[in-house]
């Protein structure tokens, strides 16, 4: 399958092209009659692209003129950008006005008939309109005629039934299990049936699971009416009802009303319980759902629908959050589930040649059990043909079985999506497998690609359209959040394979960067990284001049790959492709970039994150079109551009983790469309002022704020206006502890954020004596993250208790802090969401008190390290804490805490051997136990301890010197540490002996 994404982008293109010929283009047309021609075909174009998509995938002449015309609008938009940008560079130089009209003053300066550049601009625009001409008449020998455009519809899959053989299901015990405990469940509800979810990607077996269920005999027991319908992708309520009353009455009555048929439906419902599966539900709309669920509202409560979809927006408004999603198959399964299809058995105790390979293509198949039967199939005809199976496996089949339509799943999904969203998924072919990505990036490369067409002219609500067309992708299984990552997003293998098999001869991604392949045709490409990247490798891009895309990428977690990139490459190369939107080499090692980079007039977005460059050239201050600089962890980078004020485009500037960049120029607090700011320096007289804030009045997302201490007075903070702008990560950071503490309190208190955004707030080296109460203001009811560092004149710590949604706090270095209580709980139950505490180098700090009330009843992980004067610890019943880490506190005698029944991990170092014994014995399932350097240890104190570690398997003895024994014999030792698998013991100078079982468990 190679069907190229369209109508969107050709639409937007030669809609610009009409609209803009009169204005933008005549001063390159003899006549309006030539203009007026042009925008004749152009709209005539336009009318054939319906009818030229439904022909493609079968004429390859239809499919060969639909890439030429979209090279064609390639080209129209690469003039019309070039048009633009000369008009904004002409009016950047102040050159005079020499014309009156319209036309004239878009073009202050339009070159005479005989200048070099008009005649460069009339042969382009030439070239455009004989091209379109040509394709127009082309038309009638390729049969395309202008037809209505309508949404397909996949008739298989509404012959999609409830009839299961469950010997063939493999994995799904416990999601069935599940699945019908929640049906079987009277739970309460408001009204008399509820909705139970299957969602999950296409493929990975929602419907199986449902027939599952449907047929079990307790479920059909429970249920005194049972229907199924398949939906699909149109949501017809008559059809639906029809099918549900033709189910439960097993009668055939034609009825040609709606409201009739509902009737009926209603009265054969009452008093009744009802099992409804609605499979493969794609409709968002609560219109639609509310008429089809009329008549159930008579069922007899407990009943159930079973809605199974790769879209969750209908359920999320209807109000059901927190949907798991469906999970591919472990390795075992799938391998179980491949050997039916391919073998006919269960396993491979018959084949064991053929397993190798079988266990390579379950990988490759990331267990969508969809796949893995289609696959199986295709090899169950070469059972006894090994080189099969493994030219299977080395042939990328996933890719080809997409193309044969193997997997029908994914095709549908892709099918369903609109035009703008197909092209946007064929832009991710650029990602190669396993790529985790950030939703924030890629929206910002899709609007640098110029594929956020249809929103308003406003740039920040491009954005917004594209995290929602994002969002859209997501939900539809086309990408999914990453492992232990919530943040990050990857591709299935299998939808990246889709994404390869769309992007046609416009999107490319180089694996091994083969120079053998032709790219002149490419207009967007990417590189996937290698260590070294040799100069050679890199001659055959000076033939892709139309390339709008070169971008560097790598597997795995993002900012952890760097490469080796010649200079030379980028000096030879950069001026060969002129028409570049996007450049991103992050990870590169390279220690300067060329001056060809500020001639590169369409650049929209320049990544050179994690490079070693000290600076930047002065020219790219001429990108006039640049929206996104990203430059963070850029170690050496010293200094930008003097001339930045030039950038009245840029929208994001990320200068994170750039500790060598002391100061920003001057004119970077006029860039009034700047949305992202990540770090901004005060430099007072000299240099920036706080107050150059108050302009950026779209600043929004990650910021930092440092030198505060040069703020003079507080009304300075308060014009910067910091409660209009929308952050949601904010540090602030004083350069030096303030004299002045009631000034510092002034300012942090004029600092205050919107309480509507920010989730993370960071304060570093504040110099006021206490808080202002903002700080701890329950109204922050989004602030997850709060960190408190070096603050050494704080007495006090503010109210953070009352923060409703917080998960993660970080205090550290206040000295002046000599007592925690009440004041960091507030009134009322506190801290109702805290996960993790981390409380570390308090200097001062002599007695932790926080056992008043619901206190910390979700914290999984305590650390208290450095704590020199610590004494006494004092907290009531921590119910959920898993991890507990007591450092360096040599003065800690008193731990009190009066249960903690989930404490799986215990590691104390350099405290009081009272505060080990009594923490083993209020714990009862730890499983991971480490002491050094405790004080007092002695084999008494020992053998106390040593009886209330029955759970423990790894256990870790350093620095203890007045130990002689672990234990006294192996039978002593056997008794209690019945779990031990991993003993560590060092630098014990008086250990005589680890006792009779010594080397039993390592060490």
């Amino acid at each position: 399958m190679d069907e190229i994404v369209l109508s969107s982008f050709l639409s937007v293109i030669f809609e610009k092209l009409a609209s803009a010929a009169f204005e933008t283009l005549a001063p390159y047309f003899e006549t309006d009659y030539d203009i007026e021609k042009l925008k004749r075909s152009s709209l005539q174009i336009q009318s054939l692209l319906a009818d030229a998509s439904q022909k493609e995938t079968t004429n390859q002449f239809v499919k060969r003129w639909l890439n030429d015309l979209r090279h064609l609008a390639y080209d129209v938009e690469d003039v019309l950008d070039e048009l633009a940008t000369d008009a904004i560079h002409r009016e950047r130089t102040d050159q005079p006005e020499t014309h009156t009209s319209k036309v004239r003053k878009l073009f202050p300066n339009p070159f005479s008939k005989h200048s070099s550049y008009s005649r460069t601009m009339k042969d382009k625009i030439d070239v455009i309109t004989t091209k379109l001409q040509e394709l127009l008449e082309e038309k009638d020998a390729l049969g395309l005629v202008v037809i209505e455009e309508r949404r397909s519809t996949n008739v298989n899959r509404r012959l999609q039934t409830s009839m299961v053989h469950e010997s063939s299901i493999f994995g799904r015990r416990a999601e069935k299990e599940a699945l019908v405990h929640k049906l079987l469940r009277d739970e309460p509800c408001g009204q008399n049936f509820s909705i139970v979810p299957i969602v999950g990607m296409g493929g990975v077996g929602k419907t199986t699971l449902a027939r599952l269920v449907y047929g079990e005999p307790e479920v059909t027991e429970h249920f005194k009416l049972k229907a199924w319908v398949c939906v699909s992708d149109e949501f017809d309520s008559f059809g639906i009802s029809k099918v549900i009353f033709q189910s439960v009455t097993r009668e055939t009555t034609e009825f040609k009303d709606l409201n009739l048929l509902q009737e009926a439906l209603r009265d054969h419902l009452r008093e009744k319980r009802l099992l409804l599966v609605l499979d493969d539900v794609w409709s968002e709309s609560c219109q639609d759902w509310d008429t089809l669920v009329g008549p159930f509202y008579a069922c007899a409560p407990g009943s159930k629908i079973i809605m199974t979809t790769r879209k969750d927006q209908l359920l999320k408004k209807l109000g059901y959050g927190n949907l798991g999603r469906l999970r591919t198959l472990s390795h075992d399964d799938a391998l179980s589930l491949l050997a039916l299809h391919a073998l006919g058995v269960s396993n491979f105790d018959s084949h064991l040649s053929l397993k190798p390979h079988g266990v390579g293509i379950v990988k490759k198949c990331d267990g969508l059990p969809l796949a893995l039967k289609a696959v199986g199939r295709l090899l169950s005809t070469r059972i006894d043909e090994e080189g099969y199976w493994k030219k299977v496996l080395d042939s990328e089949i996933w890719r080809l079985s997409v193309e044969g339509k193997i997997v029908p799943a994914l095709i549908l999904s892709y099918h369903d999506l609109p035009a703008h969203l197909k092209q946007l998924f064929a832009y991710c072919s650029l990602f190669p497998k396993d790529c985790l990505f950030d939703k924030v990036d890629v929206v910002r490369l899709w609007m640098a690609e110029g594929f956020l067409q249809q929103s308003t002219p406003s740039d920040s609500n491009k954005e917004c359209l594209g995290h929602e067309y994002f969002d859209e992708l997501l939900s539809r299984s086309f990408f999914q959040h990453a492992p232990n990552n919530e943040s990050l997003f990857v591709m299935h293998d299998l939808m990246n394979d889709l994404a390869k098999s769309v992007a046609g001869e416009f999107f490319l991604r180089l694996e091994n960067i083969n120079m053998e392949e032709a790219l002149e045709k490419y207009r967007h490409m990417s590189f996937v990284c290698e260590e070294y990247v040799a100069y050679k490798k890199f001659e055959a891009f000076k033939g892709a001049k139309s390339l709008r895309t070169f971008m560097a990428v790598s597997a795995g977690v993002v900012g952890q790959r760097y490469f080796y990139l010649s200079n030379k490459i980028l000096v030879d190369l950069l001026p060969e492709l002129p028409l570049l939107r996007v450049l991103c080499l992050s990870g590169s090692q390279i220690s300067e970039v060329p001056e060809s980079v500020g001639k590169l007039r369409h650049l929209r977005y320049l990544n050179l994150s994690r490079t070693r460059i000290e600076q930047l050239p002065e020219n790219v201050s001429n990108l006039y079109n640049l929206e996104t600089l990203i430059l963070c962890g850029c170690c050496s980078l010293t200094k930008l551009p003097q001339n930045f004020l030039k950038l009245n485009n840029l929208q994001h500037l990320d200068i994170r983790d750039t500790p060598n960049l002391q100061q920003l120029p001057l004119g970077i607090g006029e860039l009034k469309c700047l949305q992202t700011l990540t770090k901004f320096i005060i430099r007072g007289e000299i240099g920036f002022e706080i107050t150059k804030l108050k302009d950026l009045k779209n600043l929004c997302g990650e910021f930092s704020i440092k030198g505060l201490d040069k703020v003079h007075n507080a009304m300075e903070a308060r014009d910067a206006n910091f409660s209009q702008k929308r952050l949601n990560e904010f540090t602030v950071v004083w350069s030096a502890a303030s004299a002045n503490e009631m000034l510092a309190k002034e300012v942090l208190n004029e600092l205050r954020p919107s309480n509507d955004y920010l989730k993370q707030l960071n304060i570093v080296l504040y110099g006021g004596l206490e808080f202002p109460n903002w700080v701890g203001d329950p109204s922050f009811q989004r602030l997850k993250h709060v960190s408190i560092r070096n603050c050494k004149k704080c007495t006090s710590l503010p109210p953070l208790g009352q923060l409703p949604s917080l998960k993660k706090l970080f205090i550290e270095g206040l000295d002046g802090v000599k007592v925690v209580g009440l004041e960091l709980l507030g009134t009322g139950s506190a801290f109702l969401s805290l996960e993790t505490l981390h409380i570390i180098n308090m200097g001062g700090l002599d007695k932790w008190s926080t056992n008043s009330g619901v206190v910390f009843p979700l914290l999984q992980e305590l650390h208290i390290e450095d704590c020199h004067n610590l004494v006494e610890v004092t907290f009531n019943v921590l119910p959920s804490l898993n991890v507990l880490k007591l450092y360096k506190c040599p003065n800690l005698v008193e731990v009190s805490v009066e249960a903690l029944p989930l404490l799986n991990v215990l590691q104390i170092h350099r405290c009081d051997s009272g505060v080990v014994r009594r923490l083993v014995e209020i714990t009862s399932v730890v499983t991971e136990f480490r002491i050094e350097d405790i004080s007092g240890l002695d084999d008494v104190v020992w053998r106390g301890v040593i009886k209330y570690l029955g759970t423990i398997e790894k256990l870790s003895v350093e620095n203890c010197n007045e130990l002689r024994y672990l234990w006294e014999s192996e039978a002593a030792a056997s008794k209690v540490l019945v779990n031990l698998n991993q003993l560590k013991v060092r630098s014990c100078g008086n250990l005589v002996s680890l006792g009779e079982k010594e080397g039993g468990g390592g060490g």
